[in-house]
């Protein structure tokens, strides 16, 4: 990938795309996540390769590349979730997911919705990008502390969900807790 990056920024318009294909589905899965439609994730998925081809120049160092195409992604999100609330109440805003190849299991889905989008894009970023929180809070221009809080505050309400969904699956099941 090194080597991808480095053609690309001398404007080899095939490292580039082949640079743009191997992200791909790390930047639809975080654009999903932020979004909640194939329709704007697509878009900001757009907007983000073409800036980021026109601004390759100002990558200041190549293995920043990954948190440097993440941040323009979620920029580019967060233009299109202020574009929409102008042009739209948030409530007739359709929050469907669903189900795509390679990305399948409805219940992560399904936790994943019962979160704001700032705890969503926070455990997207961690738990299916890999980042780490340091990088977590430079992508999302905030401090470390509060991304290791949202991660926290995120585990304990998917938590929650969970036990909440496991108690109606499996009525009359004793909670673990009570068990000696």
């Amino acid at each position: 990938m090194d080597l991808l990056i480095r053609k690309a920024r001398k404007r080899d318009k095939e490292a580039f795309c082949q640079l743009m294909e191997l992200q791909g589905q790390s930047l639809y899965k975080i654009a999903k996540a932020i979004l909640r439609n194939d329709e704007d994730a697509a878009d900001a998925m757009q907007e983000t390769v073409l800036v980021c081809w026109e601004k390759i120049d100002t990558l200041k160092k190549d293995k920043y590349f990954q948190t440097w195409l993440t941040r323009i992604l979620i920029n580019n999100c967060n233009a299109i979730c202020r574009q929409r609330a102008r042009s739209a109440p948030e409530e007739n805003v359709p929050e469907a997911w669903t189900q795509e190849d390679g990305y399948a299991n409805a219940e992560w889905e399904e936790f994943l919705n019962c979160l704001d989008e700032k705890f969503r894009t926070v455990v997207m970023l961690y738990y299916v990008q890999g980042f780490k929180t340091k990088e977590i809070a430079e992508i999302l221009q905030i401090n470390e502390n509060t991304v290791r809080g949202r991660l926290a505050s995120a585990r304990k309400k998917l938590e929650t969900q969970y036990m909440r969904e496991s108690s109606l699956r499996r009525p009359g099941r004793i909670p673990s807790s009570w068990v000696i």
